[in-house]
């Protein structure tokens, strides 16, 4: 995966869509004809700021610099009818799992989520009609048309909320990226210090069948991250869009359910929908255990989320996780 200033996860654009083109008011003439009626063309449409999904992306970072984003104004109508062309619209591809908000209210207006989907960001003005439109028993001549609609100025925020089958929840350390490095081709970086995972990273995991899922390590979250401590909202959000959770606990914790009931309540004070996600505790590190610890440590553990214990490194329990992932995922009654 691409270093921490290679992923963008959020930025703020300013959206000026075109102008719609002037309708005509022409008058048909030719070497016979000197006062003919009106037959002026509408005016083309304005440019469409527009976003489209790509799943070939997964960051913002090309974004980052366009500040400003600005579409091309419709041509006016010409004689014979003949329609102006529509402003040239500008498209952003964007990855999979972006949401578009108004920068002023906050709303969500657009959520991404198929690839090659499109979205009107911003849309542009409507052209004018032509005086043909009005021409009327009453009116043979008519030397008006209707005006063209303006361009819109809009600042948009695009944010991005990793979209994967399967999010990793858990302290700093608690095996995520090692899991993910054992189980796909991803090469996260390792390393035995809070924190190395600065940004999400993800995997394609294959299953039995030639079948695949995907899996996202979600940077690890500290508690009361939901108040924002550390990057706690940074983290927070791409949890949302993942299908199943896999929360993970060490197995040298001090206290493995209560460890798991703060992860629990992190996510519960940030967005307690997130707590109705389908999910599953794994034990990591469990290679530390033997047998006999297994068994003591069973009579402390939560009783209404299904557990297992796994080693990444010493290949323990993986098949076993992979099959309650893919039952959870499709929704075969494990959760």
């Amino acid at each position: 995966m691409a270093d921490n200033s290679n992923f963008i996860d959020y930025v703020k654009i300013c959206c000026r869509s075109g102008e719609g083109g002037a309708g005509s008011a022409h008058f048909f003439r030719d070497k016979f004809t000197s006062t003919g009626g009106p037959d002026g063309g509408d005016g083309g449409r304005g440019g469409h700021i527009i976003a489209r999904g790509s799943s070939q992306m997964w960051t913002l970072l090309h974004l980052k610099y366009k500040k400003h984003v600005i579409a091309t104004k419709g041509n006016p109508g010409g004689s014979s009818r003949s329609s102006g062309a529509e402003g040239k619209d500008i498209i952003l591809e964007v990855p999979l799992g972006t949401i578009i908000k108004n920068a002023e209210t906050g709303e969500v207006e657009h959520e991404i989520t198929e690839d090659g989907q499109t979205v009107i960001v911003t849309a542009g003005g409507h052209g004018g009609k032509g005086n043909w439109h009005y021409k009327s028993p009453t009116n043979q001549i008519p030397t008006y048309t209707s005006p063209a609609g303006m361009g819109r100025r809009e600042w948009k925020i695009f944010e991005l909320k990793v979209l994967a089958d399967v999010g990793l929840v858990g302290f700093p350390n608690a095996g995520k990226s090692t899991l993910l490095s054992v189980l796909s081709a991803a090469k996260p970086k390792i390393a035995d210090y809070p924190f190395t995972t600065l940004v999400p990273n993800l995997g394609m995991i294959s299953y039995r069948n030639n079948r695949s899922f995907v899996m996202a390590d979600i940077p690890g979250i500290i508690e009361d991250a939901h108040k924002g401590k550390g990057l706690g909202h940074r983290f927070l959000r791409h949890i949302e869009r993942n299908a199943t959770l896999l929360y993970m606990v060490p197995a040298d914790s001090d206290n493995i359910a209560k460890e798991y009931h703060i992860l629990l309540n992190e996510l519960k004070q940030y967005n307690e929908e997130l707590l109705d996600k389908p999910h599953i505790l794994a034990i990591t590190k469990a290679d530390i255990l033997d047998e006999e610890l297994k068994e003591l440590l069973k009579e402390e553990l939560p009783k209404d989320v299904p557990t297992i214990f796994i080693s990444s490194v010493a290949q323990q329990g993986i098949t076993e996780l992979k099959d309650m992932l893919w039952a959870s995922i499709n929704d075969d009654g494990l959760s």
